[in-house]
């Protein structure tokens, strides 16, 4: 059942999305970048992006839906799988073997955690782009599964200010960026991923991400930075908040 036909956006048929997966069996779970990816035997891909308050969860199909539940699977054992999204960024569809080098994901880069590109990959794509690194950290071309908050702690624990040009860094700092990335994203995933103050994101059984006690940057303008003491600043950068320190990142 689908309430809300925003979140179908990319079905081209939004009729197709239910009669995919009707009598379908689950055949595995991936995940690329943000997309998270349910193999359905009979050729189909369930594709499901959470956007920036999405979350999925398993639930009794008696038990009262979440508000903001937009899209509901029914399994066949009477449970039902529930996307609940108040911003409604997120989207889901259901794609068959032969749509999926349109996919939303199809023309992402590596993903930063499962399959992070090399030094010399990187520094390859990174070749002449003016780009500020944090804006490049974004471009899920380049690299899929950063975003903003994880891209603020990375170049944070790299040392390396977000305004470089991207094409400016040398293998030393891509080297230590890349280290950091896997770093930051492997303890937000531990603590259960990051819940601000509007609590827009919770894990699906509605506790709060831990990851917000950990931030070293984000967040924390005008607070001392932990490293070497200076303040946190908050700068815009390509319409993005961005906090980093001025006095130990270069």
């Amino acid at each position: 059942m689908v309430t809300r036909p925003r979140m179908l956006r990319l079905q081209e048929q939004p009729t197709d999305f239910a009669r995919r997966l009707e009598g379908r069996r689950i055949a595995g779970t991936a995940r690329h970048g943000k997309h998270l990816l349910v193999g359905l035997d009979g050729g189909v891909t369930w594709i499901i992006h959470l956007g920036m308050s999405g979350r999925i969860s398993v639930a009794d199909g008696a038990a009262p839906a979440p508000a903001h539940t937009h899209v509901t699977v029914e399994l066949d054992d009477g449970s039902e799988v529930r996307f609940t999204d108040p911003r409604t960024f997120g989207y889901t569809v259901a794609l068959l073997d032969d749509e999926l080098d349109a996919a939303p994901y199809a023309r992402y880069g590596p993903d930063a955690l499962a399959a992070p590109p090399s030094v010399a990959v990187l520094t390859d794509r990174l070749d002449r782009r003016t780009a500020p690194i944090k804006a490049l950290l974004l471009d899920q071309r380049l690299l899929a599964g950063v975003g903003n908050i994880y891209a603020d702690e990375a170049l944070f624990a790299a040392g390396i200010a977000p305004h470089r040009k991207g094409g400016d860094l040398d293998a030393g700092e891509l080297e230590r960026l890349l280290a950091a990335i896997d770093e930051t994203l492997t303890a937000g995933i531990a603590a259960g991923g990051t819940t601000l103050e509007d609590l827009a994101y919770l894990l699906p059984d509605g506790r709060a991400g831990e990851f917000t006690t950990a931030l070293r940057a984000y967040g924390r303008e005008g607070e001392p930075c932990v490293r070497c003491g200076g303040s946190i600043r908050r700068d815009v950068i390509r319409n993005r908040s961005t906090f980093w320190c001025l006095g130990c990142q270069r």
